[in-house]
């Protein structure tokens, strides 16, 4: 299988988790990158520096903003939309960087973001319960899951070999 499927399978699978941390580390790969790929499509907007910063507040917002106790769970309707939006968002990114169908890659990034959802929510649910840790302590630990797995699996977001602008 192709690497471009399995980062997109892992990235929107941890969107299900934090849904902007995945698109702030492609962003800020991408702007290292630049891949000529994204020359003509919208999906460019992602390699520009505004955006990488942008992607990177919300992900720390996102992160600060799910301690608070009165914040909805990741299961009600509105937030799975949002969180297949970021997976299908990664997904359509990558599958086009590599020069396959975005709508593929939108498609799968969007169910692997589903699934990360609900994977995510009962693994924390549980964890709560188990551990006897208050959910904002567990939450804490959670946010550490999209940046410890996230930051490896961006890496080569890239057409063949990367070269760097820098």
């Amino acid at each position: 299988m192709p690497k471009h499927v399995w980062q997109t399978l892992g990235l929107s699978t941890l969107a299900g988790f934090r849904s902007m941390t995945p698109l702030s580390l492609l962003s800020s790969n991408l702007l290292t990158y630049h891949p000529q790929a994204l020359a003509g499509s919208p999906l460019r907007l992602l390699q520009k520096p505004v955006v990488v910063h942008g992607l990177k507040l919300l992900a720390a917002s996102e992160m600060a903003g799910d301690k608070h106790p009165n914040m909805p769970d990741r299961t009600v309707p509105v937030s799975v939309l949002g969180r297949a939006a970021a997976g299908a968002f990664v997904g359509a990114t990558l599958f086009t960087v590599n020069r396959s169908s975005w709508l593929q890659g939108a498609l799968l990034g969007a169910a692997a973001a589903v699934a990360g959802t609900y994977g995510s929510y009962y693994l924390r649910r549980q964890a709560t319960q188990s551990s006897g840790w208050s959910g904002a302590v567990v939450g804490g630990l959670e946010d550490a899951l999209p940046l410890a797995m996230g930051l490896p699996v961006s890496k080569g977001t890239h057409a063949g070999q990367p070269q760097s602008r820098r």
